[in-house]
């Protein structure tokens, strides 16, 4: 068991988010103590994609222009193809995650959710995963992409779907605790 008493943990999402991407990370990393919090683009209300429609609304704690990566210990990024594709377009979530990548702090995306990674800029050279879909888009922006239910690679976890939501959410634990990760740089 994990204790994640005293960290802090960021979900940056927007209406059409996988709805299992955001909760069960949240959730489960909340029962491991950890402090979690949702950030919208203008901290409204979110609504979820779940599975083939419309899903539930989550409460948001704050606007992502409102957030600094110095309160947290890490980010965590959920999927679905209308969240990302909405996010990836927006310099204040692209900065923030820049922010937390130029501190070395843990950085988690899922499905769709590294479309965020490479337009930060942030998964050439590493070795990474993704929702099947997009690993052209992940290989064309020079990650080693694999199959494989989790992929960390100096503090950037990846994971492709659903599926590895408890592994995903395991693995961000885990890399909470190792605290920052000095050797960032990817290899080339």
């Amino acid at each position: 068991m994990h204790d994640l008493s005293g960290k802090r943990v960021l979900i940056v999402a927007t209406n059409g988010f996988e709805q299992s991407e955001l909760e069960v990370p949240r959730d489960l990393l909340k029962e491991k103590g950890a402090t979690v919090h949702v950030a919208s683009l203008d901290g409204a209300k979110i609504t979820g994609w779940d599975k083939k429609d419309w899903g539930r609304e989550v409460p948001v704690d704050t606007s992502v222009k409102d957030i600094k990566a110095d309160d947290y210990d890490a980010i965590v990024l959920p999927g679905g193809q209308i969240n990302p594709d909405l996010l990836r377009v927006e310099a204040t979530v692209i900065d923030l995650i820049k922010a937390f990548d130029t501190q070395k702090k843990v950085i988690a995306a899922i499905c769709h959710g590294p479309w965020l990674l490479i337009e930060a800029g942030l998964v050439k050279g590493r070795n990474a995963t993704s929702y099947k879909s997009i690993k052209t888009d992940m290989i064309n922006a020079g990650a080693h992409w694999a199959d494989k239910e989790v992929v960390t690679d100096q503090g950037i976890i990846t994971s492709r779907n659903p599926g590895d939501l408890e592994a995903f959410s395991n693995k961000i634990a885990e890399e909470i605790l190792e605290g920052r990760h000095e050797r960032r740089q990817a290899a080339e």
